[in-house]
C-alpha cells in the first residue's frame, strides 16, 4: 500500500453538499481535458461525478478509447481513476503517455493484489519447478493472473508466457492454457475464481488442484502448504488469494434464503460473483462476472426475486433501479460487505486532486504562495514493466471474440482498445 499524505484540515470541515459544489467548479474549470471514472463499487458520493462508470477493465478501455478518440487540439490529459492501484496501474498502461492517471487517495490498495507480491511469485516459480523436476515431471507451468493483481505481476506472468483473464473470460484463458500437453496452472491470485473455472472446465478441484500459500512458504513450507504428491496431481496450482469482500458470502446464506422461501412459497434467484467461494457459487443458481450481474439484473422480469453476492455498494444501487420496474433486488448477506479500500475514495479527496490540477489549492488553503497547477498522486508504470505486462493483456486479447484482424502479440493501443471491448 502506497502512503497518501493526510489532506489539509479544510477539506475534512466541508460539508458533503460543499464538497459536490465545490467539485463541479473545478470540473467546469478543467473542461474536456479531465474525465473521471468511477468503479461501480464507489459510493453514491462519489458516482454522482463520474462521466464513467463500471468494472476494472471496462474502465480502462473507456480511458483508452476516449484519449485516442479525441482530436489534438481537444485532447484528455487528465484521467481520475476512482478505483484502486492496480486499475489506475492497467488504465496508465492502456493510454497514451501524455495522458497522466490519478489515484485520488493513494492508499486506496487492493487486498487480493496485495496477496501475489512480485518477490514471491518468482520464489514460488522456482521452487514449484524445483519440486516437479525432482518428482520427474517434464511439463509446462502456465502463469494466468487475474486483472485483479499488480502491473509487476502482470508483467511477471507475460515474461513467463502466460496470460490475463477477467472474470467473464477466465474459462477461455484457461482452456488456452491447458491444451498443451503436461500443463499445469498456476493461478494467481485469486483462488476461488481459479477455482470454479477450473470445474467448469471439467477438472475435479478436489483431487486435482492445490493451494500454495507464501505466508506458510515464508513461515518454513517449502511447498507453501502443499505436499509433493499434491503437486505433482495437481493441473491446476491455486495462489492463496481472495477478494475481502466476496470472502464473506457464505454457503449458510443460500441455505438460510431457500428455507426463507420455502416457508413462505416465493422463489429468489441467487446470483453471485465468481470470486465468491465454489460452496457458495455451487449453491446460487448463476454466476457471473459483474457487467454480467448488472445486466441480469436490469433484464430481470417483473416481479422476481434476486439476491446478489457482490458488493455493496453495487447491490444498493441496483435494488434502487430495479424497484422502479418492479423487480426485488437484495443483497445475499446481511453483513457489510463493502470494499473498504475502496471507500477511502471520497469527495473530500477528489476534491483535493481537482484543486491542485486547476491551481486552486493555494486558495483554498489560504496559502500566500502564488497558485500552481500541479498533478499529484499520478500513476505510472515503469516502460519495461508496461511491456511485459502488455504481452499478459494481449495474449488474453488474442481469444478475444472481439479481435481484430490485425491483432497481434504487439498490438498498438486503438487495436487493444478495440479488442477490449466487450470484455469484462
Amino acid at each position: 500500500m502506497l502512503w497518501q499524505p493526510s489532506l489539509p484540515e479544510v477539506y475534512l470541515q466541508m460539508t458533503p453538499d460543499a464538497l459536490r459544489e465545490a467539485i463541479a467548479e473545478r470540473r467546469r474549470t478543467l473542461g474536456d481535458q479531465l474525465v473521471i471514472l468511477g468503479h461501480h463499487y464507489q459510493t453514491d458520493e462519489v458516482i454522482q461525478h463520474a462521466d464513467h462508470t463500471g468494472d476494472s477493465l471496462k474502465l480502462s478501455q473507456i480511458a483508452a478509447r476516449l484519449a485516442g478518440e479525441r482530436s489534438p487540439a481537444n485532447p484528455v490529459r487528465y484521467i481520475i481513476f476512482c478505483g484502486v492501484h492496480f486499475m489506475a496501474e492497467t488504465a496508465d498502461m492502456l493510454t497514451p503517455p501524455d495522458v497522466a492517471v490519478l489515484l485520488p487517495d493513494l492508499s486506496a490498495g487492493c487486498s487480493m493484489a496485495d496477496m501475489a507480491q512480485y518477490d514471491d511469485t518468482v520464489d514460488a516459480w522456482e521452487t514449484l519447478h524445483a519440486s516437479l523436476a525432482e518428482q520427474g515431471w517434464q511439463g509446462t507451468i502456465v502463469p494466468i493472473t487475474y486483472v485483479n493483481s499488480s502491473a509487476a505481476i502482470k508483467a511477471f506472468v507475460g515474461q513467463h508466457g502466460g496470460a490475463c483473464c477477467t472474470s467473464s473470460n477466465a474459462l477461455e484463458v484457461f482452456k488456452w492454457a491447458m491444451e498443451r500437453k503436461h500443463t499445469k496452472v498456476l493461478f494467481l491470485p485469486d483462488q476461488h475464481l481459479g477455482r470454479n473455472t477450473a470445474h467448469r472446465f471439467g477438472i475435479d478441484v478436489a483431487r486435482a488442484s492445490c493451494v500454495y500459500d507464501p505466508r506458510l512458504r515464508r513461515k518454513g513450507e517449502e511447498l507453501g502448504g502443499a505436499t509433493q504428491a499434491q503437486l505433482l496431481a495437481s493441473d491446476v496450482i491455486l495462489w492463496a488469494g481472495h477478494c475481502s469482500v466476496h470472502k464473506l458470502f457464505r454457503p449458510e446464506h443460500c441455505d438460510a434464503l431457500r428455507a426463507a422461501d420455502a416457508a413462505q412459497g416465493t422463489k429468489t434467484t441467487i446470483l453471485v460473483h465468481p470470486e465468491c467461494c465454489k460452496e457458495v457459487v455451487d449453491k446460487a443458481d448463476m454466476f457471473g462476472s459483474t457487467e454480467h450481474i448488472i445486466n441480469t439484473i436490469r433484464a430481470a422480469k417483473p416481479g422476481s426475486k434476486w439476491a446478489i453476492g457482490t458488493e455493496v455498494h453495487l447491490v444498493t444501487r441496483l435494488a434502487r433501479e430495479a424497484a422502479q420496474r418492479g423487480v426485488q433486488v437484495r443483497i445475499l448477506s446481511d453483513c457489510q460487505c463493502l470494499c473498504t479500500t475502496m471507500y477511502r475514495i471520497d469527495q473530500p479527496h477528489l476534491l483535493w486532486t481537482l484543486d491542485n490540477l486547476s491551481g486552486n489549492l493555494e486558495a483554498r488553503t489560504g496559502s500566500t504562495k502564488p497558485a500552481k497547477p500541479r498533478v499529484v498522486n499520478q500513476i505510472s508504470v515503469p516502460a519495461k514493466v508496461r511491456e511485459l505486462a502488455l504481452l499478459a493483456i494481449d495474449r488474453m486479447l488474442e481469444l478475444s471474440p472481439n479481435k481484430p484482424a490485425h491483432a497481434s502479440s504487439n498490438l498498438s493501443n486503438s487495436a487493444r482498445t478495440q479488442a477490449l471491448v466487450g470484455v469484462d
